[in-house]
């Protein structure tokens, strides 16, 4: 590395933000082509941490999320590779032709630099919801599921997330409910033929959820069921969000990337470039239709092949 002109920031060739398989992936391309790379990441546990259980990763017949984020992380860490955890990007600029990538509490630069941020799940944005978070209300089933042993859990949602969830919690939980939107759930029939089969499980459809409702912890879920036309009152002791959407997380780019009607990056599905030359994107945070894991790998490989290419032309 080289110092910038004030002496107090490294000057980086690359800068990934994210650590989800895009992330991660791009991580251990741009190490092996002997990058000076830095890597920042809030968490490891992301999208895929959430995840109760993994079936459709190549080489891997079926694995917690968990344990998959932890097995990249360790692929990781033996290349290298400078690793910034626990630290959250709130702006990046580009000025003199580098790029200012700066943190709540540091400030880096970089030649180059993708965005793998991926998606964060979306709010109920209904009453209780905030008041009860860590109270009975959760994101992650994986990371709180053995907290309600014995406990009856509400689960929201109708896809494979969430109906992954359902199984995970059903391990630990006296009674589980399937909440969704919609009429019939948007699950694989192989997941929803699981949990039909699954006892400790009921399926809810046609729910309008309208309040979370307690004292000091979660002791009830207030729905409307669009069918009937009636609110109806469900006590449980936990709810877990799962998957009601997801919004990209792009709102630190300001102006260097044009965002499409989802907010999603717009690449060069050949490069993941951005519009902003040295700027690269990869995987759910683009507009890449597939949001699944093996593509944001994918994804994160090419995006940090185009990085090395760009690089080697300044």
């Amino acid at each position: 590395m080289f110092y910038t002109s004030d002496f107090k920031k490294f000057m980086h060739d690359l800068i990934i933000i994210g650590s989800g398989p895009a992330g991660v992936t791009a991580g251990i391309y741009a190490a092996r082509k002997k990058l000076k790379t830095l890597l920042i990441s809030r968490d490891f546990v992301g999208q895929v941490g959430r995840a109760s259980f993994v079936e459709n990763y190549p080489g891997i017949l079926g694995v917690r999320g968990l344990d998959l984020t932890q097995k990249w992380r360790e692929h990781l860490k033996k290349f290298e590779i400078e690793i910034k955890e626990g630290e959250e990007v709130v702006s990046l600029k580009k000025e003199n032709d580098f790029f200012q990538v700066k943190t709540k509490n540091n400030e880096y630069e970089a030649k180059a630099v993708i965005v793998a941020t991926g998606r964060k799940p979306k709010e109920l944005d209904i009453p209780g919801e905030k008041e009860f978070l860590g109270k009975g209300v959760g994101y992650c089933v994986t990371c709180d599921g053995p907290l309600f042993g014995g406990k009856k859990i509400a689960v929201i949602g109708g896809g494979n997330s969430s109906f992954d969830a359902a199984l995970e919690s059903a391990k630990y939980g006296e009674k589980v409910y399937i909440l969704h939107y919609e009429p019939q759930p948007k699950a694989d029939e192989l997941t929803q033929e699981r949990v039909k089969a699954n006892g400790k499980i009921t399926l809810i459809p046609n729910a309008d959820l309208k309040e979370i409702k307690g004292g000091k912890m979660v002791n009830s879920l207030l729905y409307e069921d669009l069918k009937a036309g009636e609110k109806k009152e469900i006590l449980i002791d936990g709810v877990f969000v799962v998957e009601i959407g997801y919004t990209p997380v792009a709102e630190f780019l300001a102006e260097l990337v044009d965002l499409n009607e989802a907010k999603e990056i717009i690449v060069d599905p050949r490069t993941g470039a951005t519009k902003t030359p040295g700027l690269f994107a990869a995987g759910d945070v683009t507009d890449i239709s597939a949001k699944q894991i093996i593509v944001a790998a994918g994804e994160g490989a090419k995006a940090a092949l185009a990085a090395y290419n760009f690089l080697e032309k300044k």
